[in-house]
């Protein structure tokens, strides 16, 4: 799982880089603790809209939101719908994943670390992570740890779950811990928790954070005014893959050739600023080690019309109804 300082925003100056001169209405779709935020404004946004689905966020952000003025207004709701929140913009960023004041949180439930009821959702409403382990059937609980954690063991782990919920009810982040870990091999010095794919995995669903992603993305796309920039940091595989495709699908035009013309398109509705996603360097890893798996991509929007949103042309994976199988 991400681990992330809420104090320290990752890739926060190879953003600014990417986009600058940073001017005009801006929209923060992940606010968190304010850190993109903070960065734009002191980078010459004239105002940014600051959303979040985690009542907290907004909460903390109380008491120094107000030294900003009307330079800065904040929105509790999803970036799935940041269109409807402001439009005609110069530039949307999306950090995506869990953020570290929700991990600290023991009772938030996002952490095998700590002890905590089994909760996990950003939003601090709706069905929990406990839920979904105790009573989702056991092939799309497989579904779900394969194609959102790539948990190969996920078989074998739906199957202890299973199990043990049938004797107790699972409702701490310990006792799935451990379900997890007794189904995998000790970890050797330096690899992650057995756990980690699982609860990332169940996170997701519980959030529905890859639907989110390509919602965001296609609200973004409406949103942003031509020559307005979308800043995207990802910070595992599956989010990045998603996000790469999205730009692929929409900067390039499917090429042709002498046997197979190139099918009539729409025009693309972005073009490439960075065409590899970019890293944390030396100095920033040293600082955070918490930013290694961060990947930061960015897109000019075009004057074309944006496009009809596909999921499975941008690779989300998708879980099947009950009872079916991979």
């Amino acid at each position: 799982m991400e681990d992330r300082a809420p104090h320290i925003p990752v890739l926060l100056t190879p953003l600014l880089a990417a986009c600058a001169p940073v001017t005009g209405r801006w929209l923060d779709g992940t606010f968190g603790a304010g850190g993109y935020t903070k960065g734009l404004l002191e980078a010459g946004a004239d105002h940014v809209t600051g959303v979040d689905r985690d009542p907290l966020a907004l909460q903390m952000a109380e008491p120094w939101a107000g030294a900003y003025g009307d330079r800065l207004s904040l929105v509790a709701g999803t970036f799935s719908q940041l269109d409807h929140y402001d439009t005609d913009l110069d530039g949307v960023v999306l950090d995506l994943g869990v953020s570290s004041m929700q991990l600290d949180q023991a009772e938030r439930g996002f952490s095998f670390q700590k002890d905590g009821p089994l909760d996990m959702r950003m939003s601090q409403s709706g069905r929990s992570a406990a839920d979904l382990v105790n009573d989702t059937d056991e092939a799309v609980l497989a579904d779900i740890l394969y194609l959102y954690g790539e948990e190969r063991a996920s078989r074998r782990i739906a199957r202890a779950i299973v199990e043990a919920r049938a004797r107790a009810p699972i409702d701490t982040t310990l006792q799935l811990a451990e379900i997890v870990a007794r189904c995998l091999p000790r970890p050797k010095p330096g690899q992650s928790h057995p756990a980690t794919r699982s609860f990332q995995a169940i996170r997701i669903a519980v959030n529905t954070e890859f639907d989110e992603l390509a919602e965001g993305l296609a609200a973004a796309e409406r949103a942003l005014k031509p020559g307005g920039l979308l800043a995207v940091v990802t910070f595992h595989s599956l989010e990045d893959r998603i996000v790469k495709r999205f730009f692929q699908t929409r900067a390039t035009e499917e090429q042709g050739n002498r046997y197979a013309p190139r099918a009539a398109g729409p025009a693309p509705s972005f073009t490439l600023v960075t065409r590899r996603a970019v890293g944390p360097d030396d100095v920033e890893l040293a600082q955070n080690p918490r930013s290694r798996s961060a990947k930061l991509r960015v897109g000019r929007r075009t004057a074309d019309p944006a496009h009809k949103l596909d999921l499975a042309a941008i690779d989300v994976p998708l879980i099947r109804q009950k009872g079916a199988r991979r």
